[in-house]
């Protein structure tokens, strides 16, 4: 059977700029999730804002069934953060009846703070954010301080290419393997058969951007183009782009996209397909792979906006940055831009 390894995917700006160490403390990567909507105050869910450091989502789930004396598939939450560092994010807890609040106290220790609860009459379901803040701080920063910020410059006038960070395909890429053992018979449980699904799509997406990224297009129109609006689900298609479609590009208003391959109809013709297609093709055992497996096709764009980006140089060796991206997006696509990240 083939393996896959990880390429070092083409930078928009160039070849980073210096070298540093993130998450050396989990004070050093902080994330807060911004929910999609406004929890309405009455309900059977109890919704709850979470600070952890160093514990993952999963586990903090696990506490709050315990706590709350209910079944952990009555908990929901909209992201999974990273376990590494310091996030604050958003938990629901079902109480049917509307059952008295359980002491939520007992979940509180020095790496788990509740910062806020509210009643909401439903679930909280995956993805319904519509973005995350950082901070993240890069010890031990060596580099040219000079082409840093022209590139961070540049990051913040004309955003990143959308590129899935290398936590989404494991240590060395190994998810994207397995992925491939799975489509050949190798048995997987129903979570990891999850997480290896979107390894694969993840990592086809990767490499249509890098295509577009490598022939200057990651941001431009292409014949046959399905674009997205910035901060946004909404698509259109356009043969041709005139003269508006050139402008919202130009603007940022708007965002080519890449599919997110799996069984569905093409939402892209001519030079836009002839991209997507050359990679689905070098790539037929992950691309059969997901069909068999029913994976519904879809889009995401290949260009996304970094919002609210601030940066300081706290001295000679330390780089602090400040931004938010849209739900779905990685900061390590920031990163990688500025500093070599390992994959």
């Amino acid at each position: 059977m083939p393996t896959i390894e990880l390429p070092v995917w083409p930078y928009v700006y160039g070849q980073p700029s210096g070298s540093g160490v993130i998450r050396q403390l989990p004070e050093d990567f902080t994330v807060i999730e911004q929910l999609a909507f406004e929890p309405s105050g009455t309900g059977e869910h109890v919704f709850l804002q979470i600070q952890k450091t160093g514990e993952n989502t999963d586990y903090v789930a696990r506490q709050l069934a315990r706590v709350a004396n209910v079944r952990q598939r009555d908990i929901g939450y909209a992201g999974i953060k990273d376990r590494h560092a310091v996030t604050t994010q958003w938990f629901s807890v079902w109480l049917p009846g509307l059952k008295d609040d359980p002491d939520w106290a007992q979940l509180a220790s020095e790496r788990i703070k509740i910062v806020h609860t509210v009643r909401h009459a439903r679930k909280l379901k995956r993805g319904v954010l519509s973005g995350n803040s950082f901070k993240l701080i890069i010890r031990d920063w060596r580099g040219d301080q000079i082409k840093t910020n022209a590139q961070l410059e540049l990051i913040k006038a004309c955003g990143i290419a959308n590129y899935y960070g290398p936590q989404r395909f494991g240590n060395g890429g190994q998810n994207v393997n397995k992925a491939l053992a799975m489509f050949q018979g190798n048995k997987t449980s129903r979570e990891l058969r999850s997480l290896y699904l979107s390894a694969a799509r993840s990592y086809l997406f990767n490499e249509i951007l890098a295509r577009r990224v490598s022939d200057k297009t990651w941001n431009q129109a292409l014949a046959g183009d399905t674009y997205c609006f910035d901060l946004s689900h909404s698509w259109f298609k356009s043969a041709q782009a005139d003269a508006e479609i050139r402008r919202r590009l130009a603007a940022n208003e708007i965002h080519p996209t890449g599919v997110l391959w799996g069984k569905g109809d093409a939402d892209v013709a001519n030079d836009a397909l002839a991209i997507e297609q050359a990679v689905i093709d070098a790539n037929p055992e992950l691309a059969d792979g997901l069909i068999a497996s029913a994976v519904a096709k879809d889009r995401r764009t290949l260009r996304i906006n970094v919002q609210h980006l601030h940066w300081q140089f706290m001295d000679d060796s330390t780089l602090e940055l400040a931004f938010t991206l849209p739900a779905g997006c990685y900061a390590t696509s920031v990163l990688r831009e500025i500093i070599k990240i390992p994959q």
